[in-house]
């Protein structure tokens, strides 16, 4: 317990609460902007159990702000970055990692496991997939999100399903082009850096019975104005009729559709894909964008004009969309699935920045 005297020193905090913490599992769900520093802050205050699931790997662009990567991480799946990091600092720390996104048919049995989740994840899809998972199994979720210089913060389910949960503050989700990623509108690395602490010290204080939480608060930060004001949050009745009642339930919900999200895939599995037949990628990029794509088959269809030549996805079952950052290929992909029912339309993660090289050329 020396390494923790400094806290244990703490007026209010002791021992009692340190051996709370020691024998607490929680489950940070995403290893990326908000769930690297929240790693780091729980391991270093003696978290004793702490899961991890991510089915990402490191890429350059990554590394503004999660911190716990380096370049020489890049191409690695994060989970076991995160592992093999851990166990080298902290030798009493279990660390327990699970190297893929949770689903439906996987997350109330993970989450079963741990006392409190922690939120990192960067899409409404999984945000309320895991809402609904933990009001169902009655576990504290610790919610973090990020959108350009604002930061939020919240404690959900903090005492089972009588407290607010995501839908009381959200009820539904936006369309998916209502509301871009970090990858479009930009982002500061301090800002996941501040909000993921935030969470960390949440799920500290909630499992030590230090303080108060955010239990039916909404913290909103603003990092220009370093201005951080907090929001009472109520049962909102009519979205608790949202969440689903039942396990059977659960699985039934298509969080897909609800979210109006398409599926992202990463490059490994578009090539993968486009050696069957019947599967076509489209680079929606105009002509003077670089660098071009080489040997993978394509066909590039401006964005402005893929709504024109719908007729070009007569024989394909199977349409892949890329543009440079992965943004303009998920609105468009969004919008064509709505246009031609039947087909099955995805969106390359990362668009052509995530190409590896050998790919790639320059006019």
């Amino acid at each position: 317990m020396d390494r923790f005297i400094r806290q244990y020193s703490l007026n209010g905090f002791g021992l009692e609460k340190q051996q709370k913490l020691a024998s607490a599992k929680i489950l940070v769900v995403g290893a990326g902007g908000l769930g690297c520093p929240a790693l780091l802050y729980l391991a270093a205050a003696g978290i004793g159990h702490i899961g991890v699931a991510d089915g990402d790997q490191v890429s350059l662009s990554n590394l503004n702000r999660q911190v716990i990567f380096g370049e020489q991480d890049l191409g690695k799946p994060k989970v076991e970055v995160v592992q093999s990091y851990f166990s080298k600092k902290y030798s009493d720390l279990q660390i327990e990692i699970y190297p893929f996104y949770l689903t439906q048919e996987n997350s109330l049995d993970i989450i079963s496991r741990y006392d409190v989740v922690i939120d990192g994840s960067d899409n409404f899809q999984t945000r309320y997939m895991v809402n609904d998972a933990c009001y169902l199994l009655e576990k504290p979720l610790i919610m973090g999100s990020i959108f350009q210089n604002e930061g939020q913060v919240s404690v959900l389910n903090g005492k089972g399903k009588t407290c607010p949960n995501y839908r009381d503050i959200f009820p539904e989700p936006p369309e998916a082009h209502e509301v871009p990623n970090c990858s479009e509108t930009g982002v500061l690395g301090v800002l996941p850096g501040i909000i993921g602490t935030f969470q960390a010290a949440e799920a500290i204080k909630l499992l030590a019975g230090f303080g108060q939480t955010l239990s039916g608060k909404l913290l909103v930060y603003d990092l220009l104005s370093q201005i951080s004001n907090v929001f009472d949050v109520g049962i909102n009745e009519a979205s608790r009729a949202l969440i689903p009642k039942s396990e059977k339930e659960f699985l039934e919900m298509d969080y897909s559709l609800s979210c109006g999200t398409v599926q992202e895939i990463s490059w490994d599995n578009a090539v993968e894909m486009l050696t069957q037949q019947d599967n076509l990628l489209v680079d929606i990029r105009e002509d003077h964008e670089q660098p071009k794509i080489k040997e993978i088959e394509h066909m590039k269809i401006p964005m402005a004009e893929v709504e024109t030549k719908l007729d070009q996805f007569a024989q394909q079952d199977r349409i892949l969309i890329c543009c440079q950052s992965g943004i303009r290929s998920l609105k468009t992909a969004q919008k064509l699935s709505g246009q031609l029912i039947g087909k099955e339309f995805y969106s390359v993660k990362g668009g052509v920045n995530a190409l590896p090289e050998k790919y790639l050329h320059n006019d």
